[in-house]
């Protein structure tokens, strides 16, 4: 029945496809609750006919008659030598497009990136947040929208379907619809997609590995006994810097940069309901195998093969570890499949380049084996972006719509990625591939304080140009200053035996939305257990796990598993 429901829902949420903003006129009625419905009826015309006149909505062509005014969140990424984040030639450019084509006005109201959860609920709590917001936490979304702090986005969106049609062309029903709750029929947040789905890769030294004559690892064997090769021929590699050495690093954050070590002893065959309701989060805590994984990494950090201190250096401004990658002193970690190519002049491959010549840099490789030899490891699903909602202070939700159909555009996308040619990126002649540059100067009008202006491409993560095949083509010359074949490397070694997450409907999870710093414990067990004793391992591990599920995380794991099962029982599957 609940799935039956779902259905019912979601069909209802999409009755309506017409024209675009800035198409036909069509006519319009008022439903019982007031809301501005486009009529699937056209108006007659006759030589004689008088002009049409505004919608119900205000609009004429698919633009307000009179002027409306929008605040959208945007990112502070504080980026040292960057442009001002909320008034900059990108911001300029979005508010002259946003005027000239729905004459709607654009302010940005910036948060800090880094504690963007904290800033949206203040400003959510003091009933002054912007109109448009997006966070990762969708738990954030549903407590307020609990309170009555949240629309919702589902009766709008039926009545206005005909506003957005870029939207639905490039998230598609089940991307926008992702978060629909199946019994309530409630919608707080559309997702944003992905459009690069490559998540995570081991990067090693490859002109380390030259040097000792050693090949590149492909099982934990082979990279373990790499590392002890680094460890014991520090001084061959690093002269007068030896006691410098790290053979592997990894962050404080040992869920996701251990990422592809943990998912390798993962079962492949994982149904997806376990991968549910032991996937609260991306860091794999509580699903199977994940603890065998973590003793590895505490037998490796006990024989001096991981950075000793990186449990101390916590937090996204603390450059440390990056510093020690740039200066040449590490020999392989894991982060985000393109981490070393990032920035430009300043990404890691360059500046280790920069130094030790071409053949000094990182390159990725797959070297954790499941247990049937190959690489299981997970992508990002489409969905599982940024989630974009309106507060309930929302008084212009249709002129917020309009936003999101603009920054659903496939020309918006690649201008805000790519800007003009010349200035940011140039044609390469023989494949017509886009190459993307960084600017001269770091204070250049056009510099992009987040990469590909992925803080204001809110519903898209990714590069995305006009067409996927040039994006495809394009991809591995999208990050300057770095060989596009070492890009085209890690995209292979990231998609190698990657499953795509579930990414389930199965309404709001309330437990989700109560659990004590679940997050917190979760890294501090981590932590704790890579650096105890051989010895104590198992009694640290199973403390922090047996605290962490006690502050909620039980909790969550058994109202997913019974909300997957009143969806997705056979009974309901009819």
């Amino acid at each position: 029945m609940k799935k039956k429901l779902f259905s019912a829902v979601l069909a209802a949420a999409m009755v309506l496809s017409l024209a675009a903003c800035g198409g036909d006129t069509a006519s319009t009625q008022t439903s019982t609750d007031n809301t501005p419905v486009v009529s699937d009826s056209t108006v007659a015309s006759t030589d004689d006919a008088q002009p049409a006149g505004p919608d119900e909505r205000g609009m004429l062509d698919g633009k307000f008659v009179d002027t409306r005014h929008i605040t959208v969140e945007l990112y502070d990424r504080n980026v040292d030598g960057g442009t001002e984040a909320g008034n900059n030639a990108w911001t300029q450019w979005i508010q002259q497009q946003m005027l000239d084509r729905y004459n709607v006005e654009v302010e940005f109201v910036t948060v800090a990136r880094w504690t963007e959860g904290d800033d949206i609920g203040n400003l959510l709590a003091a009933q002054n947040a912007p109109d448009i917001c997006y966070t990762y936490n969708y738990g954030q979304i549903q407590t307020y929208a609990n309170m009555g702090g949240v629309l919702d986005l589902a009766p709008i969106l039926e009545a206005n379907k005909d506003l957005v049609p870029s939207m639905f062309d490039w998230l598609g029903d089940s991307v926008i619809y992702q978060d629909l709750d199946p019994n309530a029929g409630t919608l707080w947040a559309i997702e944003g997609k992905r459009n690069e789905i490559c998540r995570i890769n081991t990067f090693v030294r490859k002109d380390w590995l030259d040097t000792l004559g050693l090949k590149e690892p492909t099982t934990k064997a082979e990279f373990e006994a790499m590392l002890v090769a680094f460890k014991d021929n520090a001084e061959t590699l690093l002269g007068a810097d030896a006691s410098k050495m790290v053979p592997y690093s990894i962050s404080y954050d040992v869920g996701w940069r251990a990422a592809t070590l943990i998912e390798s002893f993962m079962d492949p065959a994982i149904t997806d309901k376990e991968y549910y309701v032991n996937g609260y989060d991306d860091r794999k805590f509580t699903e199977n195998g994940t603890k065998e994984a973590v003793r590895l990494l505490n037998k490796w950090y006990n024989d001096g093969l991981i950075w000793h201190d990186f449990a101390e250096h916590s937090g996204s401004d603390d450059t440390t570890e990056d510093d020690m990658i740039k200066a040449g002193f590490v020999g392989a970690f894991t982060h985000n499949y393109d981490y070393p190519f990032r920035n430009g002049k300043d990404s890691i491959n360059a500046t280790l380049a920069a130094q030790y010549g071409p053949q000094a840099k990182f390159v990725a490789v797959n070297c954790f084996e499941d247990k049937n030899g190959g690489y299981n490891k997970y992508s990002y699903s489409n969905t599982g972006d940024r989630k974009v909602f309106f507060p309930a202070t929302n008084d212009e939700p249709i002129a917020s719509l309009c936003y999101l159909e603009f920054m659903s555009q496939a020309e918006t996308v690649q201008y805000l990625q790519i800007g003009d040619e010349g200035v940011l990126h140039t044609v390469d002649a023989a494949s017509g591939a886009i190459v993307l540059q960084a600017p001269d100067d770091a204070h250049h009008d056009w510099y992009q304080n987040s990469g590909k202006n992925i803080d204001m491409t809110i519903n898209c993560n990714g590069l995305r140009l006009a067409t996927p095949e040039l994006t495809t083509l394009s991809l591995a010359y999208s990050y300057s200053d770095v060989d596009p074949e070492d890009v085209k490397t890690a995209i292979a070694v990231a998609s190698k035996d990657a499953q795509i997450p579930p990414t389930p409907s199965v309404g709001d999870i309330a437990a989700e939305t109560e659990g004590t710093d679940l997050a917190g414990k979760r890294d501090q067990t981590y932590d704790k257990a890579v650096v105890a004793s051989v010895a104590d391992f198992d009694s640290v591990w199973d403390q922090g796990m047996s605290e962490y599920l006690a502050a909620g995380g039980q909790a969550i794991m058994d109202e997913r598993a019974a909300a997957w099962d009143a969806t997705y029982s056979s009974d309901n599957l009819d």
